[in-house]
């Protein structure tokens, strides 16, 4: 009797201890998260206090994006080779300290050069979350709720990003939106490295792929920044950039063919789940990069909104991806499957994007934003966790944090493209307009329901995408 006590006992612990490391990972990404939404409401505080030309306000968020982007792939693999829980804890402090740097810049140079190292430390630490949930949760109903419940903190990271932006800008000053993470990065690295269970890794000897780590990094650097970049160049510029990328990509493909050890094996490539869900998350969230950048725009420069009021509108997102993921989400994809989720969350998504696509000059928030807002809430709580699932099912164990470092980068990349582009489009069809002679109110709307509804057709790709690809076999 007393063993079974005590077995019991064991097991309960350890059960525990789980549930634990999976808050400090998701306290860990949701900092990250925050970081690179909460920005965003504070520019124009920035620009003022600084000096910033429009142009170069730019670089507080490319600043970010470019080495964030860039080596997730590596931060990844590396996390394989080193062990994941020094990668993480390594990323955590590095990331901290980055954001005090950013909290006290007093200059441009300065706030732009935190930003990029904040780029690093965010990429150390979330490359390797979804290996390290994996590995804590095997068990396929666990591993659905963990799933389910660190989506539930990304997404509803984004929004509250854009809420905490505009009530510390207001309340206090910009400096606050980095200073914040001391607190919260203190307390998760300390907790991180008591918690976490040690993972040794394989070793850089048996995996460390230098000139291939190299090409990729250079690659997706590359890539993010001609993306971001997009709007301040013209199309035959861009293109012309865009070569060099391709190439280094070409090169490390190649690297990875004939390399005895691969930083990335292509073999994951070969997995349909993989190599399918990566491609949907792509469309999906630039989909929804567009409803959270454009969507801010259209209330503040259409229905007039501060920068407070901004951020409270975008309040319901969060609460609904929220309580959808940790209530329902693990449930609903244990029950109907995860295909069956995806394609009902991608769906709403579609028809979310569409209603706003009709969001006028003279709209309201509660009639032309929130019931769009809600169905787009409900789609992602629905497909986000479900594709996440079906991703990380698609690798080996020992490729776990190079797919999870994968995953992570189509997300930035996916973010990256979905708001050069849709900010493109808005701006270039707005200016389109008032040359035309319309009027700056009603010209600034039909930009951004242009690249509204080119996100209804992105988010309908998405969707007949992973239909085709992602269909379960028998």
């Amino acid at each position: 009797m007393t063993a079974i006590i005590e077995s019991r006992s064991r097991a309960t612990q350890r059960t525990y201890s789980r549930w634990v490391s999976l808050m400090i990972l998701c306290a860990g990404t949701l900092m990250t998260i925050l970081d690179g939404n909460i920005v965003t409401v504070a520019m124009p505080a920035i620009q003022s206090d600084l000096g910033f030309t429009a142009s170069g306000l730019a670089w507080v968020v490319n600043a970010y994006l470019i080495p964030f982007g860039g080596l997730l792939l590596l931060a990844g693999r590396l996390g394989d080779l080193v062990g994941r829980k020094r990668m993480f804890t390594a990323g955590l402090a590095v990331f901290t300290v980055a954001s005090v740097w950013c909290g006290v810049a007093s200059s441009q140079g300065a706030l732009i050069a935190a930003r990029a190292l904040q780029g690093v430390g965010g990429a150390m630490t979330t490359a390797v979350v979804l290996g390290m949930l994996v590995s804590l949760f095997p068990e396929p109903r666990e591993q659905a709720r963990a799933i389910a419940v660190f989506s539930a903190v990304g997404a509803a990271g984004g929004a509250l990003g854009t809420f905490l932006g505009g009530a510390l800008t207001e309340a206090l000053n910009w400096h606050w939106i980095f200073l914040i993470n001391l607190p919260i990065g203190v307390v998760s690295w300390v907790a991180a490295v008591r918690v976490l269970d040690r993972e040794p890794g394989a070793g850089l000897g048996k995996g460390a792929d230098y000139p291939g780590a190299a090409l990729v990094t250079g690659a997706l650097m590359l890539t993010v920044y001609v993306i971001v970049g997009a709007g301040e160049r013209g199309l035959n510029e861009t293109l012309l950039m865009a070569l060099p990328a391709l190439a280094l990509f070409l090169g490390f493909t190649l690297r990875q063919a004939r390399a005895a050890r691969p930083l990335l094996r292509l073999r994951l490539f070969g997995s349909r789940l993989l190599a399918g869900a990566n491609a949907v998350q792509i469309l999906m969230i630039a989909t929804m990069y567009g409803f959270q950048f454009i969507g801010a725009l259209y209330i503040q420069r259409v229905l007039g909104y501060g920068e407070l009021l901004t951020g409270t509108a975008f309040l319901p997102a969060p609460i609904v991806i929220g309580v959808l993921m940790l209530g329902l989400s693990a449930r609903v994809v244990g029950r109907y499957g995860a295909y069956r989720v995806l394609l009902v969350g991608l769906a709403l998504i579609t028809v979310g994007m569409g209603l706003l696509g009709r969001a006028p000059a003279g709209g309201s928030y509660a009639v032309d934003v929130l019931p769009a807002m809600l169905l787009l809430s409900v789609g992602f709580a629905a497909a986000m966790p479900a594709l996440t699932g079906l991703a990380m099912s698609g690798a080996r164990e020992e490729d776990a944090g190079a797919a999870s470092g994968l995953f992570n980068t189509t997300q930035v990349v996916g973010g990256s493209l979905g708001l050069a582009v849709l900010s493109v489009l808005a701006a270039g069809h707005t200016e389109g307009l008032v040359a035309d002679g319309a009027e700056m109110l009603s010209a600034t709307a039909e930009g951004y329901q242009l690249a509204f509804r080119m996100a209804a057709l992105v988010a309908a790709g998405a969707l007949l995408l992973a239909a085709a690809v992602l269909r379960p076999r028998d």
